[in-house]
């Protein structure tokens, strides 16, 4: 941003990788329909700003690093990607009862090491981390429907101790799941009605 520095044009514009095409594509081709299509397309814009401001980060700690060192950058094939797209499809669609991460790894053709070393990679969390944060995205989602008490709320997430529940969603959110039904705003500013 400095006259004749051309610098900040290149620590804004990282290089277009291939998991930020797989991502682009993901959008473009959004699979469901309405709050889901909605929920769907803001988690993967998500997804997309942090591609692109790990891409900054990376120039940045190349510009700063000397000629003769090396920086050694993981990138992820195309196949490997649409692999764990479709793991972080199978959480997802089994929030209830996951599949352990060596059933996941079996149903998507990857062994166990790089099923965790891939996702890790690509969300920027464990499976775990991942399940956890979908869970409680969903629970948000079902809460403000006020269909179901929290306690089957819980349960169709998958957790079996109401007491673990409400203690994540409130870290999660910064409110409790009753609170959420009753329409308070989360942390974020969002109105959980």
């Amino acid at each position: 941003m400095i006259p004749g520095n051309s610098h900040w044009q290149r620590v804004f514009s990282p290089k277009t990788t291939g998991v930020i095409r797989a991502v682009a594509q993901q959008i473009v081709n959004c699979p469901f329909v309405g709050t889901t299509k909605r929920l769907y397309l803001q988690g993967k814009v998500y997804e997309l700003m942090a591609l692109q401001l790990q891409g900054t980060e990376l120039q940045g700690s190349r510009a700063a690093k000397t000629p003769g060192e090396n920086l050694q950058i993981d990138t992820l094939k195309p196949d490997t990607v649409a692999q764990l797209h479709q793991a972080s499809a199978i959480v997802r669609s089994r929030l209830e009862n996951p599949p352990s991460q060596t059933e996941l790894a079996r149903e998507i053709g990857m062994c166990e090491r790089s099923l965790r070393r891939g996702f890790k990679q690509l969300f920027g969390m464990t499976i775990v981390a991942y399940l956890t944060q979908q869970r409680l995205q969903q629970a948000e989602q079902t809460l403000r429907e006020g269909d179901c008490t929290v306690t089957e709320v819980a349960n169709q997430v998958g957790y079996a101790h109401l007491g673990h529940f409400a203690a994540a969603f409130k870290k999660h959110f910064g409110i409790t799941p009753s609170q959420c039904m009753a329409g308070k705003r989360t942390s974020g500013g969002r109105v959980a009605v």
